[in-house]
């Protein structure tokens, strides 16, 4: 008799502890701020280049 779900020939995935998919999610978390940090300093370092700058 076949099944239509299919999940019995699924294996068993185990999940990774909560300590290491908090790490990667902050891990993740921490690269894109400092990406987006890198993306506006250039920004700003383009606009002060363009003299666009704020006056001292």
């Amino acid at each position: 008799m076949a099944t239509t779900e299919g999940s019995a020939m699924k294996p068993q995935t185990v999940k990774a502890p909560l300590y290491k998919r908090l790490g990667w999610l902050v891990l993740i978390w921490a690269c894109s701020v400092a990406a987006l940090g890198v993306a506006a300093w250039l920004m700003r370092l383009l606009m002060n280049a363009a003299g666009l700058g704020t006056p001292h």
